[in-house]
């Protein structure tokens, strides 16, 4: 956006505001005001003051001498300018590549007109309108980080921020700063909590006040401005809420993020919501990211490091880990076997010519190759996985590896994946990211994922799974009769050559293959999945992880084989029970990624997984 299409937009957002502050004035404080004439384009009911403010934006726009694309809570996605209105899907028409230059609108509006409507019609002083405007860049979607102006003005006092992405933020018109406290126990803190959340009351009891005002716009400005310390919205903020209040308060140097630190980069739609926690400086941010997470984020003073074993590049990898921990002054132990693997590799005298065949079938690593040290003593360091008693568990290779070092150690034993694999999908970086990405995790820049384990009964024998338990025939092509209860009810009979019962880590693994839902990792469920049932009715069950899930084998001579995340099987009999439960203690990995869930199954999903690179002769 050059200087003068600025000024375009500055002008517009300022005439918008100014009609609407005109136009709702004789609302304001009236009953009548609230009367629901609609339902919104973002699911929610549209009061008459929301469509009078709306109205007049919309014919600002449409008049307008240039084309813009708009975000509003109550008509959606509309394309306005040079006298035209048309309604739009925002992400569809930014893929477009058969526009010309006149057809194609120089900016993104996001427009909440009356930010805090309750309180307009009530005549509370706390309600406002919020613009932010992006520039269009044609070909891709538009996230949060191409917001270049913001502005929010509070219709009941008058305050008026702006900023200019690198130029600063202004209250009315003079230089603002955030406050600078630091202590959780002289804060003041704004927002909105989710009922039950333990954290989020432990952060309240901690704050020396709270404040809930009704408008999230005008709140996170009071963070740029230093009347608030932190604002926290853990329902999920509109991305139309928070766009001009994102760059108001990143150029008054505060900072905003998710619930998990990371930074707000959503696409600009009007369906994209997202948790909200922003405070006025960096240790304040993170002493609230830390009481939101359970204080999770610790210390990491001795590492534990495990790899797969069949392949000499993860084997070689490991070395180049192992050397920068203790060169970074950590504590490491080393998986006995993997410290058999290295002390081999030291002892090859073709040991150059290995290296340098892996760094030339995989150019992407082949720098992090360079001067590896192999002058350790690894057996020294080495150590039973059930033994580790350490900060972080670093783990090199796919899935399957992740899984097998995971049995076997202590569950509280915080994991963090390197992908070394195939697929990877519970791994957190790829191989070329490691030591950027141990870098911040060094620094203690890293949060805590909690996923559910499940504890598997059976004939006074127990065992646990992270990602499934699968039961099935041990006679090819032979079916299997099960009776599955939930907490005691008969829920169905089926006939069918297995049955998943997957915690949803486990969701995108075979429990998907086999017809299963993707479950995202913080619903609190399992998922029942019969292998090709025999009966056309039966499907998948979705339960709470509350529950205790009962199967049990009703076909007489038939016994069956049940595995636990692939790694350890088991046998049951006719007539007998296996039982699953919700372990007491979690599973919990180290993520550093800005990837959510979502983003990470289209990702490794999109082609099945498949590494398409062959696999190396000296592997």
């Amino acid at each position: 956006m050059n200087a003068r299409d600025k000024q375009i937009a500055t002008d517009l957002a300022y005439k918008i505001i100014r009609d609407v502050s005109r136009a709702i004035r004789p609302y304001v404080g009236k009953p009548e005001s609230g009367e629901k004439i609609k339902m919104g384009a973002d699911g929610t009911p549209t009061s008459l003051i929301d469509v009078i403010a709306e109205e007049r934006i919309i014919n600002i726009l449409k008049n307008a001498p240039v084309l813009s694309y708009i975000i509003s809570e109550e008509v959606g996605e509309l394309k306005l300018g040079k006298g035209t209105q048309k309604n739009i899907v925002l992400t569809q028409e930014l893929r477009r590549t058969d526009l010309d230059e006149e057809d194609t609108p120089k900016f993104i509006f996001l427009i909440d007109p009356v930010d805090g409507t309750n309180n307009a019609i009530k005549e509370i002083p706390a309600f406002g309108i919020s613009i932010a405007i992006a520039n269009v860049e044609q070909g891709r979607l538009s996230t949060l980080n191409d917001v270049e102006l913001a502005f929010i003005s509070s219709f009941a006092n008058g305050n008026f921020f702006e900023a200019e992405k690198g130029k600063g933020c202004l209250l009315n018109n003079e230089e603002v700063h955030p406050s600078d406290v630091i202590n959780i126990s002289d804060m003041t803190l704004g927002g909105f909590t989710k009922s039950g959340t333990s954290q989020a009351s432990k952060l309240v009891d901690n704050a020396r006040r709270m404040r809930v005002l009704g408008s999230v716009v005008l709140e996170l400005s009071y963070v740029a401005s230093g009347r608030y310390d932190a604002f926290l919205d853990l329902r999920g903020s509109r991305i139309i809420d928070i766009a001009a209040s994102k760059l108001i308060l990143e150029e008054a140097g505060c900072i905003i993020t998710n619930k998990y630190g990371q930074k707000l980069n959503n696409i600009l739609s009007i369906y994209e919501k997202t948790i909200v926690v922003a405070a006025n400086n960096k240790i304040m941010h993170k002493q609230i990211i830390d009481i939101l997470n359970d204080n999770q984020t610790d210390f990491i003073g001795k590492v534990g490091v495990i790899s797969r074993i069949d392949q000499k590049r993860p084997i070689l990898f490991a070395a180049k880990v192992i050397d920068y921990l203790l060169t970074n002054g950590r504590e490491v132990t080393i998986e006995k076997q993997l410290a058999k693997k290295l002390t081999e590799l030291k002892e090859n005298p073709n040991l150059e010519n290995i290296i340098g065949k892996i760094k030339e079938n995989y150019p992407e690593i082949s720098h992090l190759l360079e001067d590896i040290n192999m002058n350790i003593d690894f057996k020294q360091l080495a150590e039973p996985i059930k033994d580790f008693d350490c900060d972080m568990a670093l783990i090199l290779g796919g899935d399957g590896t992740l899984l097998r070092a995971q049995s076997r150690m202590k569950p509280e034993i915080p994991i963090f994946g390197i992908n070394m694999g195939t697929v990877g999908f519970l791994t957190e970086i790829e191989a070329k990211d490691t030591f950027e990405s141990l870098d911040e995790i060094l620094k203690g820049n890293y949060y805590k994922e909690k996923r559910t384990r499940l504890v598997v009964s059976h004939e006074n024998n127990m065992f646990t799974a992270m990602n499934e338990v699968v039961i099935m025939t041990d006679k090819p092509a032979k079916m299997l009769h099960f009776e599955i209860k939930v907490d005691g009810e008969i829920i169905e009979e089926v006939r069918a050559d297995g049955l998943i019962v997957s915690t949803p880590s486990g969701s995108t693994a075979y429990s998907m293959s086999a017809g299963g839902p993707i479950v995202d990792p913080k619903v609190a469920g399992f998922v029942i999945i019969p292998i090709c049932p025999y009966k056309l009715g039966v499907r998948p069950f979705v339960v709470s992880d509350n529950s205790e899930i009962t199967v049990k084998l009703l076909k007489k001579g038939k016994s069956a084989v049940f595995v636990m995340d692939g790694q350890i099987n088991e046998e049951a009999d006719y007539e007998e029970e296996i039982k699953f439960k919700k372990a007491d203690k979690d599973a919990y990995f180290i993520r550093t990624s800005t990837k959510y869930f979502y983003e990470k199954v289209k990702d490794k999903l999109k082609e099945g997984g498949i590494n398409s690179k062959p696999r190396c002769d000296d592997e």
